[in-house]
């Protein structure tokens, strides 16, 4: 789960800010952790914060580099060649949606990447990733200087991913994003 950013548009925290009475990364971690998620990390942020929420923290190893730098990280701390890798600014992200990623991503072994596409957008921060596949291609795109996870994995074979809610891929960028909850 990527927890870290400079949550300039939010004004704070992101990962800390509740919705409900809980943390946006605790929102994150127990929709993976109820999808049977048997290890959880949070990339970047405030480590001691969230390590009090109890979740495992991984310094970002590209500080203020953007999301490609920490999904990096992401796959540096994978003990498993499947990852989902959430972003923390997603309030109504259920274990239903994770699910979903995963197991598209589990059932074809050609792809790289598992991801909801809706609307033309492609939720790569809402995905599950084969890491031996997409690694060194992403890594290969950061080196060479790109830091959007989109553009980076854009050549990667995908596993495009129907079901998965509107309301589990609305990210929470503004405190007016978060009304709506």
């Amino acid at each position: 789960m990527l927890t870290g950013g400079a949550s300039t548009r939010m004004g704070r925290d992101k990962a800390l800010v509740e919705v409900g009475g809980r943390p946006l990364a605790l929102i994150a971690a127990e929709a993976l952790w109820s999808a049977g998620a048997t290890r959880v990390v949070a990339v970047g942020g405030d480590a001691s914060a969230l390590a009090t929420l109890g979740l495992e923290v991984e310094v970002d190893r590209h500080p203020g580099a953007g999301p490609l730098g920490a999904l990096l990280g992401a796959f540096a701390a994978a003990r498993t060649d499947i990852v989902v890798v959430l972003a923390c600014d997603l309030p109504e992200v259920d274990a239903a949606s994770v699910a979903l990623v995963f197991e598209a991503l589990l059932g074809d072994s050609a792809a790289a990447v598992a991801r909801p596409e809706q609307g033309g957008r492609h939720h790569v921060l809402h995905a599950a990733w084969r890491v031996s596949a997409a690694g060194p291609v992403l890594a290969a795109a950061f080196a060479a200087g790109e830091r959007s996870p989109r553009r980076a994995a854009a050549a990667l074979p995908r596993r495009p991913v129907a079901g998965v809610s509107a309301s589990a891929l609305r990210n929470a960028n503004r405190p007016q994003d978060l009304r709506t909850c």
